[in-house]
C-alpha cells in the first residue's frame, strides 16, 4: 500500500477543514404559498419560522429597479429579529428590510426584484445565515445603515452585485462585511465599498465562478451623487487573498 507523507496528510485536513461544504446550492421547494396585503413586520426579538413556505406580495409587486422602501417589503424585522426558513417569491419588490441587526437563516430568494436585503442598522452585527438568491439585476445585500453584516454558507447566481455599501446615502457609516463559505456563480461584483467612509470586506473559504470583480472600492458621498469607483481587487478596503477565492 502507497504510504501519504506527512505533508501531504497535513495538506488533506487543512483543506477539508477550510474549504466551507455547507452552503446549499439548489434553491428548496416550497410547501405553501402565503400572500401579503402589507409588509409582515416582525417585532424586536420576535422569531419567525416560516416552515419553508413561499412568501410574496401578490403578481405586479416587482416594478423591476424601481426605487421601493420599506413598505415594499415582504417582512420588516425590528431590532434583533430572527427570519428562518422562508421562500421569498418573485412577486415582490423590496424582499426583507432589517431596522436593526436582524438574523437571516436560511432564507432564499428565487427572483431578486430591486434588493432582497436591506440593512439600517446603525450599529451592531447582523448574521445571514445559509439560504441563497438568484436573478438579481442589480444587489442582493443593500447595507445602508452601518456595523457589520456576516454572511456565512450563502448560495447567489446570476447577480449584479452580492454586497454593496451605499454610495450615496445621506448620513454615511463605516460599514463592514464577512464573507466566509459563500459560493457564487455568474455575477459581476461580489462586494463593494467606500474607501473614504472606512469599509472593510473581508471574504474567506469563498468560491466564485464566472464573477467578473471578487471586490471593489469606491469614493462615497452623501449628497446623491453617483459613486466613483476607485479600484478592483485587494485594497485598504478589499481585505482578502486570491487564495481565499477558491472552488
Amino acid at each position: 500500500m502507497k504510504m501519504f507523507g506527512t505533508c501531504t496528510i497535513l495538506l488533506l485536513f487543512f483543506l477539508i477543514d477550510t474549504i466551507s461544504t455547507a452552503a446549499v446550492t439548489t434553491f428548496p421547494r416550497a410547501t405553501g404559498n402565503v400572500t401579503y396585503t402589507n409588509a409582515r413586520v416582525l417585532a424586536q426579538n420576535e422569531i419567525f419560522d416560516g416552515a419553508m413556505r413561499r412568501f410574496d406580495r401578490g403578481r405586479g409587486a416587482c416594478k423591476q429597479q424601481v426605487e421601493g422602501g420599506k413598505a415594499d417589503a415582504v417582512f420588516i424585522l425590528e431590532n434583533g429579529a430572527t427570519l428562518k426558513n422562508v421562500i421569498i417569491g418573485p412577486d415582490q419588490a423590496e424582499g426583507v428590510h432589517c431596522q436593526g441587526s436582524c438574523n437571516i437563516i436560511n432564507v432564499w430568494w428565487e427572483d431578486v426584484c430591486e434588493d432582497a436585503l436591506t440593512i439600517r442598522q446603525i450599529s451592531g452585527t447582523t448574521r445571514i445565515t445559509g439560504g441563497g438568491a438568484k436573478s438579481a439585476q442589480d444587489k442582493v445585500i443593500q447595507h445602508n445603515g452601518g456595523g457589520t453584516i456576516i454572511v456565512t454558507d450563502f448560495y447567489v447566481q446570476d447577480f449584479g452585485k452580492l454586497w454593496r455599501s451605499c454610495g450615496n446615502c445621506g448620513t454615511q457609516y463605516p460599514r463592514h462585511l464577512q464573507l466566509n463559505g459563500v459560493i457564487a456563480k455568474n455575477g459581476k461584483v461580489l462586494a463593494g465599498g467606500n474607501g473614504n467612509y472606512n469599509d472593510t470586506v473581508r471574504i474567506s473559504n469563498t468560491c466564485a465562478t464566472n464573477v467578473i470583480s471578487i471586490c471593489d472600492t469606491y469614493k462615497g458621498c452623501n449628497n446623491g451623487c453617483a459613486p466613483a469607483k476607485i479600484s478592483s481587487g485587494p485594497s485598504s478596503v478589499c481585505l482578502y487573498r486570491t487564495t481565499d477565492i477558491r472552488c
